[in-house]
């Protein structure tokens, strides 16, 4: 199996997410947004490893594969969400409140899926 045939689930910001070698993600933030572009990021909570083309088992943990990993290279250490409007109205009392919420991520590029 190559290394560009896997893919990987991993446990990241409260919940799972699909990964595969060359993927560029949007992680929760890392270190305030102060982590250098090029620093390696490694994922150490893998639920499970399977291959793209299904000819290889996949190894499922319980709760996580033992001795398997993700690396990743941060690409940029900040970068900016959606902006998300929130609106709360209760009619025939006059009240109106308008706010908003722009979350912000670290963009990381996977670069290596071992286990």
């Amino acid at each position: 199996m190559a290394a560009s045939d896997k893919f990987a689930i991993i446990q990241e910001g409260g919940g799972q997410r699909r990964v595969t070698e060359g993927m560029v993600i949007d992680a929760d933030l890392i270190n305030g947004g102060e982590t250098a572009p090029g620093t390696v990021i490694t994922f150490d909570k893998v639920l499970l490893i399977g291959s793209v083309d299904g000819k290889t088992a996949a190894k499922l943990g319980l709760p996580f594969v033992a001795g398997a990993k993700v690396t990743g290279e941060v690409v940029e250490s900040l970068v900016k969400g959606e902006k998300i409007h929130i609106f709360k109205f209760r009619r025939r009392k006059g009240y109106r409140r308008k706010t908003g919420h722009r979350q912000k991520y670290t963009s990381i590029k996977i670069t290596g899926i071992v286990g």
